[in-house]
This record gives C-alpha cells, sequence and structure tokens, in this order.
C-alpha cells in the first residue's frame, strides 16, 4: 500500500515557474514508478508525466515537453513536478500516482494508487 500526499498547488500568473511535490508513505516507495496527471474542469484525466523507479527514464506528455520536469528522490519518498512557463491551458488539479512494474504507462487505470490531488491555477 502507498499513500501519496500532493502540495505546491495554488494561483500563478502566466509565465512563472511553480514546483509540485508529492510525498509517499510506505516503504517501498523505491520500487514504484511515479507518474502525475492533471484534470481540468469539464475534462477527463490526461496524463502529465512518469519517472522509472531510479529516475533514469522519464516520458512527457506533447503538451509539457520542454517546460515540466519531473524527478524524484528516494532517500524522502518524493516525487516532484517543476512547472515553468506556465499557461492557462496548464490549470487544473494535478494528481500523483504511483503503479509498480517498469512500463512509464501513460493511462490512469494502470495506476492504483492516487493523492488526493492539488489544484493550479493559471492566470492570464
Amino acid at each position: 500500500q502507498v499513500q501519496l500526499v500532493e502540495s505546491g498547488g495554488g494561483l500563478v500568473q502566466a509565465g512563472v515557474s511553480r514546483q509540485l511535490s508529492c510525498g509517499a508513505a510506505g516503504r517501498t516507495f523505491n520500487l514504484c514508478l511515479m507518474a502525475w496527471f492533471r484534470q481540468a474542469p469539464g475534462k477527463e484525466r490526461e496524463f502529465v508525466a512518469a519517472i522509472s523507479t531510479g529516475g533514469d527514464r522519464t516520458n512527457y506528455a506533447d503538451s509539457v515537453k520542454g517546460r515540466f520536469t519531473i524527478s524524484r528522490d528516494n532517500a524522502v519518498n518524493t516525487v516532484y513536478l517543476q512547472m515553468n512557463s506556465l499557461k492557462p491551458e496548464d490549470t487544473a488539479v494535478y494528481y500523483c500516482a504511483a503503479r509498480y512494474g517498469a512500463l512509464l504507462s501513460v493511462h490512469s487505470q494502470e495506476y492504483p494508487y492516487w493523492g488526493q490531488g492539488t489544484q493550479v491555477t493559471v492566470s492570464s
């Protein structure tokens, strides 16, 4: 079992940077592939980024590639999402997710563990 708690959301202006954090409780964080998803009002949850257990492999949605960076620190059971050059269309609730395995899946149904989400609102 993995418990996830996101933090770092808030109201920001377009063009600025923001870092989200996701802390994990449990003794198997270093065995979990971690990902970020987001859900905007009236839209389906969408994949943002994923990172392998050791942090050596990452995968990004085209919409955030070059602007967002996912990273992890297994020593403190935390995964991060550095978001640069934020746009109004990045406004969403951002969720941290975890799964066991090696595939950097973009499908939310393949992640059994989820945080409660943190709201990011980007004003123009």
